[in-house]
């Protein structure tokens, strides 16, 4: 029996997806399947994913559409499954966290999504804010409730809920909040939702690993977090604290004459604007089901 669908979508890296294979066999369990969708233009994968033949279950997809949530999609249609989650090509699972998931639903039969915090390497709280006490995931705090590679969903319900909105996430002009999109639909849905800071995935803040690619990104994120508050009408207490935080964070940094943190708040505010002013973002907020593995 298949318990976890771990769907992987992967460019560009090869042995940060070996370490998240090897703390995965790690987890002591063999009721899993690894769906790993390649959108590399090479064959790099091939003996990265060879080394590991016959020590675990690896389908490998591959597509020539480099959108997260697409990818992710193509990969959800294929999970057999009974929990599905998303992993980042660069995380890691901590021992047991798969062990702590599959108790967590056990648990709760009507549970339909566990979320967690992220945390780096060295172990102190990653990309974001989170809150600090568990429990349901309400519409207001989903921002600070959920990171994508640490949500854990019944397939039933993600397929129900029509999977991730490919417009949105890495490769598109909204480049993020595709995970707080989901979980608002959920939560709209009636499905009972909830946040574990005690179950952590292990992710490099890419703030401190790769500034540079942190302040490319700036922009295309902040675009997907205000496409989100619009698209669900959150109220203004909660969309006023994303404008004004980075506002803030850009007059401290010049104060400091820290150029470079100021450039980043700087670009994440215009891109929440940008995305929080469209006028198409009310559309797609209810999806139609997905079609998926019975």
């Amino acid at each position: 029996m298949i318990r976890f669908s771990l769907v992987m979508p992967t460019k560009g890296r090869t042995e940060d997806i070996a370490i998240y294979i090897d703390a995965l066999l790690m987890q002591g369990r063999d009721d899993y399947e690894l769906i790993v969708v390649d959108q590399n233009e090479d064959d790099r994968l091939v003996e990265i994913l060879g080394r590991f033949a016959g020590r675990l279950p690896v389908t490998h997809i591959r597509s020539s559409v480099s959108k997260i949530s697409h990818a992710r999609n193509l990969g959800l249609r294929e999970a057999k499954g009974e929990i599905v989650s998303v992993p980042d090509d660069d995380c890691i699972y901590p021992p047991g966290a798969l062990d702590h998931v599959a108790r967590a639903f056990d648990e709760d039969p009507d549970l339909a999504i566990l979320t967690g915090p992220s945390i780096n390497p060295d172990g102190t709280v990653g990309s974001g804010r989170f809150q600090t006490e568990g429990g349901p995931v309400e519409p207001g705090k989903v921002w600070t409730s959920m990171i994508e590679f640490n949500t854990w969903v019944r397939r039933s319900v993600m397929l129900a809920l029509g999977g991730f909105d490919e417009e949105m996430g890495l490769g598109t002009y909204l480049s993020s909040a595709e995970g707080p999109d989901f979980m608002l639909r959920a939560i709209l849905a009636g499905h009972a939702t909830r946040f574990d800071p005690s179950l952590k995935v292990i992710h490099p803040d890419k703030r401190q690993t790769n500034p540079a690619l942190a302040l490319a990104r700036a922009a295309p994120y902040g675009r997907g977090l205000g496409f989100a508050l619009r698209r669900h009408g959150v109220p203004a207490s909660v969309w006023l604290t994303f404008m004004v935080r980075p506002l803030g964070g850009a007059l401290i940094s010049l104060a400091k004459l820290d150029v470079a943190n100021a450039k980043y708040y700087g670009l994440t505010l215009v891109g929440r604007l940008q995305g929080f002013l469209r006028s198409d973002a009310g559309a797609g907020r209810v999806r139609a089901p997905m079609d998926g593995q019975p």
